[in-house]
């Protein structure tokens, strides 16, 4: 038996909602290049099209958006529980975790789950910052009602852009680790809303959805364009992590780096502020330059995080939101991968190998000697 460490180069399903071409920079949502997509659809549209296979109609478009609409409130038990979470400083991305579970109270169809994923976030943000919910708008489209949720004021069409492709970027990825979740969870026969609390719990993890805000932690600590080769040589040379840089699967510049740079700049440059986007750029040259230097052929290049940082922070938002505005996008990406599990569905049920010691003979408790299991160092005999 070959183990597949992480299940490298294992295919595991086969998919229409996107591609990843790591080796050529590519990603392609429902067939169309994420450069394509990205700039121009509002975030119905994309969801529309993961969950349908085609981009809708105006009068189709019109009434799911009007559908969405309909199912953004939360009911009183659900703003409790996010009234506790901020009362006790929890973590955005539990408050998410715990609030989606409760969506089991009002039903489990798509449509309520991504309807009331911002309502969550934003009113949870809101609580823990001592101010009071705001309730949804039904005249508003997803993004630009979620941004008023979080700062009482309707956006300009701008920001509202911004945002629109920044969800449309990330709103499918492949069978990572949450989409994964989600498609075994849903493999079992169980329910939209657990398949989705289970990938909100993959997504938690900073290996996974944990790396924007440090990346803007580190343009921020340069602070000025001649400081960054001395810094990002301390980082390279005592052993850390450049954030925003490298990829599990892009071997080449992550392609939604492109989208969301162009859409940075756009944004910054209507603001009439260029000063961070200007900066941001010069880090990422000489990272890139020093990461050659030091770790030739490692192919290490610009990816998402890196670029969602400045966007989300142009946008106005918290690093500790950035996490869950990408669960606000990508929760239509795990529907849709739930939904094309059940079409053709075989419970996902890997193998594993065993390692372990063999032909053990019990031993009775009276014979047996105390042994504590310290990690990296086996068991260790303690006084009985």
């Amino acid at each position: 038996m070959t183990t597949a460490s992480g299940l490298e180069g294992v295919v595991a399903a086969a998919t229409r909602l996107s591609e990843v071409d790591g080796e050529r920079g590519k990603l392609v949502i429902a067939g169309y290049p994420v450069g394509e997509l990205a700039g121009r659809a509002v975030f119905e549209e994309t969801t529309w099209l993961l969950w349908h296979g085609e981009l809708p109609s105006a009068p189709r478009l019109d009434d799911f958006r009007a559908d969405l609409a309909a199912r953004r409130a939360l009911p009183p038990t659900t703003l409790d529980l996010l009234r506790e979470c901020a009362r006790r400083g929890a973590d955005p991305m539990d408050a998410l975790r715990i609030a989606a579970g409760a969506i089991s109270l009002e039903g489990d169809d798509g449509l309520t789950i991504v309807a009331s994923m911002p309502t969550i976030v934003a009113a949870f943000w809101r609580l823990r910052t001592d101010k009071q919910p705001i309730a949804p708008r039904p005249d508003l489209g997803h993004a630009a009602n979620f941004l008023c949720m979080l700062s009482g004021d309707a956006p300009d069409a701008e920001r509202v852009r911004g945002l629109e492709t920044y969800l449309n970027t990330v709103v499918d990825h492949g069978l990572n680790a949450s989409t994964f979740t989600a498609r075994v969870i849903t493999s079992t026969g169980s329910d939209l809303v657990s398949a989705v609390v289970g990938a909100l719990g993959a997504l938690k993890g900073p290996l996974h959805g944990g790396a924007p805000g440090p990346a803007l932690d580190m343009v921020f600590e340069i602070g000025e364009a001649s400081r960054a080769e001395a810094v990002l040589r301390q980082k390279i040379e005592s052993g850390g992590k450049l954030m925003g840089f490298g990829h599990r699967v892009y071997k080449v510049r992550d392609p939604r780096a492109d989208v969301l740079a162009a859409a940075a700049e756009r944004m910054f440059t209507r603001a009439g502020d260029m000063s961070l986007y200007t900066l941001a750029r010069s880090v990422e040259a000489t990272a890139l330059r020093l990461l050659e230097e030091y770790k030739p052929g490692r192919r290490l290049q610009t990816n998402v995080e890196f670029y969602t940082a400045l966007l989300l922070h142009g946008l106005g938002l918290d690093a500790p939101l950035f996490t869950p505005v990408f669960a606000i996008s990508r929760v239509s990406g795990w529907i849709a991968h739930a939904m094309e599990q059940r079409r053709a569905n075989r419970i996902i049920r890997p193998q594993s190998e065993y390692i372990g010691p063999r032909d053990r003979k019990w031993i009775p408790i009276s014979q047996r000697v105390h042994t504590t299991n310290l990690p990296g160092r086996g068991p260790v005999v303690a006084p009985a």
